[in-house]
């Protein structure tokens, strides 16, 4: 049995700088980016578009080339080890890609060939039945839906049995089903041991998934925190009050960052849990001679840790 290493994907000091054309001055993409992905678990990696994550994914499956720093998959050299550091992981790209003339069973078998793997030892029919599209086994892949397409990715990704599985933007526009089945399949595969890294703009999806979340903004790591973790950094926090009469505006107090009517008689507050409890919104409320009918509050979400962190990370640049 293969030791495991201590981490499925270590990350140290990753630079990626691109050549500037005509006067333009190079770009750099990764600013020395380093972090660890927990060998077992689901990693959601996070980022506005331009973030440097799809730079990122793409040194790790051998596309682009990094300009220095050190990665190493699986315990394995992306640069002294290639081979096996290679042979470690699956990437399902954003990009639709295979022949669409060859049917699903043979995209397998020939992906399967790619990696070396010998036909005794070829899982095809088995990840059909796992990514459930056996009975489209001798369909023209053209031929398949958008979903049967990105469920035959992941096939495609895991015909060497990797250890680690990388899907970058892997339910972008899909429709909500579509996004529930893909999501059950990553979580058939993890929980056979897979260590799956995700990239998603769907901030509610990485929530629910994710044990554990790195944000990177502008080419630099701003977080990496378990996710439950990450959530209670939010320090913003809404109270939605009912009054019993009519308002013309929304009240002024220096302990609410905002105050918005979303009706005459509706106050949505948005203060720093920090400095303030609801209570004490709820009092400053009642100064002004306003009676309280109900109230409800909104716990901070990942959204919210994601436009704190990127924004405050934007302004210090």
């Amino acid at each position: 049995m293969v030791d495991m290493p201590d981490a499925a994907i270590e990350i140290r000091d990753v630079v990626k700088e691109y050549a500037g054309t005509g006067n333009a001055p190079p770009k750099l993409a990764l600013k020395g980016v380093s972090f660890d992905v927990p060998e077992g678990g689901i990693f959601g990696l996070l980022g506005p578009n331009g973030a440097g994550k799809s730079t990122l994914i793409n040194i790790m499956a051998g596309l682009v080339n990094k300009t220095s720093g050190t990665i190493r998959i699986w315990g394995h050299d992306i640069d002294r080890d290639h081979r096996n550091a290679k042979l470690s992981i699956g990437i399902v790209p954003q990009e639709i890609v295979f022949d669409p003339f060859f049917t699903p069973y043979e995209v397998l078998e020939n992906q399967s060939g790619m990696y070396g793997v010998a036909k005794a030892l070829r899982r095809s029919e088995e990840l059909l039945r796992a990514v459930r599209l056996e009975d489209k086994r001798n369909a023209y892949a053209r031929s398949l839906s958008g979903g049967m397409k990105r469920r035959l990715l992941i096939a495609k990704a895991m015909v060497h049995s990797p250890p680690i599985l990388v899907l970058d933007e892997p339910t972008a526009g899909v429709d909500v089903e579509l996004r529930r089945q893909l999501w059950e399949l990553v979580g058939e595969l993890n929980a056979d041991g897979v260590t799956v890294v995700l990239t998603t703009h769907y901030l509610e999806e990485a929530e629910q998934l994710c044990d554990r979340i790195a944000i990177i903004n502008h080419g630099e790591l701003i977080a990496n925190k378990p996710t439950r973790e990450l959530v209670n950094m939010a320090r913003e926090k809404i109270v939605r009050i009912s009054v019993d009469r009519d308002l013309t505006a929304p009240l002024t107090e220096d302990a609410f960052l905002k105050c918005e009517l979303a009706d005459p008689r509706t106050l949505e507050i948005t203060y720093d849990r920090d400095r303030s409890s609801a209570g004490q919104v709820l009092d400053l409320v009642q100064k002004h001679d306003l009676g309280i009918e109900d109230v409800t509050t909104r716990e901070p979400d990942l959204e919210d840790v994601f436009v704190q962190l990127t924004t405050a990370a934007s302004q210090a640049a």
